[in-house]
């Protein structure tokens, strides 16, 4: 079974926590950037090769022939605590929950950095000028160091989404759209037609 995207748990919680304290015991700010970096990119590497997600997450593997593997892979490659926490997860049986481990492990060093990601999602490609103009004014209204991810979303009519963590910010036209039709509901609808009947109904002045 590939790796699969999840929701971090109480799980991943204590073991992005350990790696947070390590990295930041062993080389402050930069190894914990560094070990978040390198993860992420296993996540990637798992993410366009079906193979080796399939060699992280198996249940047959044993444990001592993966560790051998993933020393062979990544030894010299990438930072010996990096590597040191892989084999650990491998020991533990829970590489096959890095996904979860990663992003609660990004949202720790968000949160400790005074920094938030923010996903951006407009109708049409904006241009470097704009998502400068919309990352000031995120920083602006959070508070924070804005890092802006731009997406395009066909779907839109226009405006601009947010999504910042699990929180979607939708401003876009056919969001409102939407909004100002719930909001007419069928009681809304009735009263516009019950008006539009009396104005029909009405005797023209002379």
């Amino acid at each position: 079974m590939p790796l699969s995207q999840a929701r971090p748990d109480a799980v991943a919680q204590v073991y992005a926590k350990s790696l947070l304290e390590l990295a930041e015991a062993e080389g402050g700010r930069d190894l914990i950037e560094s070990c978040l970096g390198e993860l992420e990119d296993v996540l990637e590497l798992a993410r366009e090769d079906a193979r080796f997600s399939e060699f992280l997450s198996s249940r047959i593997l044993p444990v001592n022939k993966r560790e051998a593997s993933l020393r062979k892979v990544f030894e010299g490659k990438i930072h010996d605590l990096t590597l040191r926490f892989m084999l650990l997860l491998n020991e533990k049986g829970r590489l096959a929950h890095l996904p979860a481990i990663v992003a609660a492990l990004d949202a720790l060093v968000q949160e400790l950095f005074g920094r938030v990601e923010v996903d951006v999602y407009t109708a049409q490609p904006i241009d470097t000028d704009e998502l400068d103009r919309i990352r000031e004014r995120l920083a602006e209204i959070l508070k924070k160091d804005v890092i802006v991810h731009p997406y395009t979303d066909v779907s839109m009519i226009g405006g601009v989404k947010f999504r910042i963590g699990d929180q979607l910010v939708d401003g876009s036209l056919a969001n409102r759209l939407r909004r100002f039709r719930d909001q007419l509901g069928s009681r809304g609808l009735a009263k516009i037609r019950a008006r539009a009947s009396d104005l029909m109904d009405r005797p023209e002045a002379d």
